[in-house]
């Protein structure tokens, strides 16, 4: 499997495009790794981002899984081209009352057009991980989107 950047400013166009991203901001969501087919992304339990259990909400689980996954196949894309989404499908493993959720975006098939990438989310807690959420992501390569 090829994972070279087909843009050799791919590293600042990916931190660039991250912090332009009002939701991810709005969470406060963090890029903590970057890596050509590779994106880790955290994000700091809050009573904002909870369900009435406590617990991560899903819809925050979900969406720094598919920001990691899509930030994994920006890498590889080339400069003219942004990201988008086009099918995702997650599977919740366990309640995730930790401190930390840490999304681990990584491509498994990269493409012209569509990629295919996996992203995992674990809770950490104290040196300890609970594999909260994975999912399968298809995303588009798009012209004339800026990214």
């Amino acid at each position: 499997m090829d994972l070279r950047p087909r843009d050799h400013n791919w590293e600042t166009r990916v931190r660039d495009s991250f912090s332009a991203q009002n939701f991810m901001a709005f969470i406060g969501a963090r890029l903590v790794h970057l890596a050509p087919g590779g994106v880790d992304l955290e994000l700091d339990l809050g009573p904002d981002l909870t369900q009435q259990h406590g617990y991560f909400h899903a819809g925050a689980t979900s969406s720094i899984a598919d920001s990691a996954a899509g930030y994994a196949a920006l890498t590889l894309f080339p400069p003219e081209a942004g990201v988008l989404t086009s099918e995702y499908k997650i599977n919740l493993l366990n309640p995730a009352d930790q401190p930390v959720l840490l999304a681990r975006g990584r491509v498994i098939k990269p493409g012209r057009t569509l990629t295919i990438a996996r992203s995992d989310v674990y809770g950490l807690d104290d040196g300890t991980q609970v594999h909260v959420a994975t999912g399968l992501f298809t995303l588009m390569s798009v012209s004339g989107v800026k990214d």
